[in-house]
């Protein structure tokens, strides 16, 4: 069966353009509107959220290429994995904002203090060099093995996103959701490894 069109691609990439940005929206929205009660604190876990929600689909990706054969999916991935930076960022400026008025020595003081901030804060520095290195020209420069060797920190950075929310929902004893983000994580993981030694112990041909 043959993939979408390259016109259908684009399509398709600028609404999930559109269905990414909704939730920033709809954050906005809610601020403005005065819903919340701490317009910070809202937009803190909402965008800390949304980010390991974007990063798991980014993680389904290959998974779902695999088991339905839609290889035209793969060029959706680096979009998902930008937004999921994205959303990654806000969190770290409402939270630098939000909590130390962007006080750098205080927010570094709290880092080293609560193991829950410095998980999530060495998640966020290992997704920076994936947004830099996301454009063409980085691929170009960096070369394609060594490109994909650097991307494959997001295996590292899922379980450390997961950690994250983990430490800080168990402040509040509700772990419901964090166990099945842990879950999820575990499963598209999981199945990365099996792959790789299915693929490492195939015979091969002459």
């Amino acid at each position: 069966m043959a993939g979408p069109s390259a016109k259908q691609i684009t399509a398709i990439k600028a609404a999930l353009f559109v269905l990414a940005l909704l939730p920033f929206l709809w954050c906005g929205w809610q601020v403005v509107a005065g819903v919340p009660v701490d317009p910070l604190a809202y937009i803190t876990h909402q965008s800390g959220d949304w980010a390991l929600y974007i990063l798991c689909v980014t993680l389904a990706v290959t998974p779902l290429r695999r088991l339905t054969g839609w290889n035209w999916v793969v060029k959706l991935r680096r979009m998902i994995g930008l937004f999921a930076f994205v959303y990654a960022l806000l969190h770290f400026i409402a939270f630098f904002w939000f909590d130390h008025f962007f006080d750098l020595a205080s927010m570094l003081r709290d880092v080293a203090k609560r193991p829950f901030i410095l998980v999530g804060f060495i998640a966020f520095l290992l997704l920076l060099p994936l947004a830099v290195t996301s454009t063409n020209g980085m691929i170009r420069r960096l070369g394609g093995k060594r490109w994909q060797w650097l991307h494959r920190l997001i295996y590292i950075v899922a379980p450390l996103a997961v950690l994250h929310f983990w430490w800080m929902k168990a402040a509040k004893n509700n772990l419901a959701q964090p166990m099945l983000f842990a879950a999820i994580v575990a499963v598209l993981l999981a199945l990365r490894v099996y792959w790789s030694r299915v693929k490492a112990n195939a015979p091969v041909r002459a």
